[in-house]
């Protein structure tokens, strides 16, 4: 597996407490969700939180493959599409009781992701971006076609969803929506998270590096990415089911390409292979595109794209590098405070 920054090298260390030390928690990850849930104390700003909440979902679902497993995608919104419509149609048509609907979207988007990965899986990285934005654009052209069943251009309307658990409803400010994203979001994160940090997640990593050394050792190589990929379509189907229960609505753009270009434009602003860059670019996009829409109308996507050069100019590893020495400097701090502080009190009591 890959050598953190800062880490010793794998002569010097013991291995499996090396992968043990990486999944334990640290204190930029408690402080990141503690100020996560501390958002549902404000008193507005929930309705584009809520946004926030399902598009770092959506981001953290090809965050797995592109990221992980190195499967590029230009038609991850085909997930996402089928997953809102399944929803709304699910609440329409069987009950209006959003777990269940989420559960159906995720099911159906599994299935969708499984018979397509076979697919994806053909070819090279252009064969592969050619494939998934083609799977992208069919399934929106049925949507469009199917007017009888999805609305249309007119969209997917008429949709009521019941309280959440039988006793929270849906409010106009979107604090319960908020919350219901907000949770669903912490629990697939902590999912996903116990995943990387498995071997079928340094695994994937192998691949992702080599994937001919990594057939040559022995992993599978075409069911890891059979999996990772079926395992990220269930995480898009999920964010589109989000949508459409918040919403109450579903139309054509959540098939678009515009859908599946923003998504890789957060998972690149955020940083690809790291499961807080999807949520950090998330939240990083969704404000840049309030402010300087509200600053600029006519050309926030400018500045948004100038903004994109400059990361790439800059480069990924220097903000890394960065955080990480902080991130020490934190911790050296607080372990020389304490052990001073230990040391103090023994000599006293002595």
């Amino acid at each position: 597996c890959s050598r953190a920054p800062g880490e010793p090298s794998m002569s010097n260390v013991n291995v499996p407490h090396l992968l043990l030390s990486r999944h334990r928690w640290r204190w930029p990850e408690i402080a990141f969700w503690l100020a996560a849930f501390a958002c549902l104390l404000m008193p507005s700003k929930h309705l584009i939180l809520n946004e926030i909440a399902i598009l770092a979902l959506f981001a953290l679902s090809l965050d797995l493959i592109l990221g992980y497993a190195g499967i590029v995608s230009l038609g991850h919104a085909a997930f996402l599409g089928a997953g809102a419509y399944i929803a709304g149609l699910f609440a329409i048509h069987v009950s209006g009781d959003p777990l269940l609907g989420l559960l159906a979207a995720a099911a159906a988007c599994g299935v969708l992701g499984f018979i397509t990965s076979f697919l994806v899986l053909r070819g090279s990285d252009l064969t592969r971006l050619m494939i998934t934005l083609g799977v992208a654009l069919l399934l929106g052209e049925i949507a469009n076609r199917a007017a009888w069943l999805t609305g249309g251009a007119d969209g997917l309307q008429g949709i009521t969803m019941d309280p959440l658990l039988g006793l929270f409803n849906f409010d106009l400010y979107g604090r319960t929506a908020f919350t219901y994203s907000l949770v669903v979001l912490f629990v697939l994160f902590l999912l996903a998270r116990r995943l990387i940090h498995s071997p079928f997640g340094h695994s994937l990593t192998a691949i992702r590096d080599n994937p001919l050394r990594a057939a040559a050792v022995g992993i599978p190589v075409k069911r890891r990415l059979i999996a990772i990929y079926t395992f990220a379509a269930i995480y898009a189907g999920i964010a589109g089911a989000l949508l459409t229960q918040t919403t109450q609505f579903v139309g054509l753009d959540v098939l678009s390409f515009q859908r599946s270009a923003d998504v890789m434009l957060v998972v690149i602003i955020g940083g690809a292979g790291y499961l807080y860059g999807g949520l950090i670019g998330a939240l990083g996009f969704k404000f840049l595109q309030d402010w300087l829409s509200a600053l600029t109308p006519q050309y926030w996507h400018f500045w948004i794209g100038l903004i994109l050069v400059a990361l790439v100019l800059i480069g990924r590893d220097r903000p890394r590098r960065l955080l990480h020495s902080v991130q020490k400097y934190v911790t050296n701090r607080w372990q020389s405070l304490t052990g001073s502080k230990a040391a103090g009190s023994s000599t006293g009591g002595a």
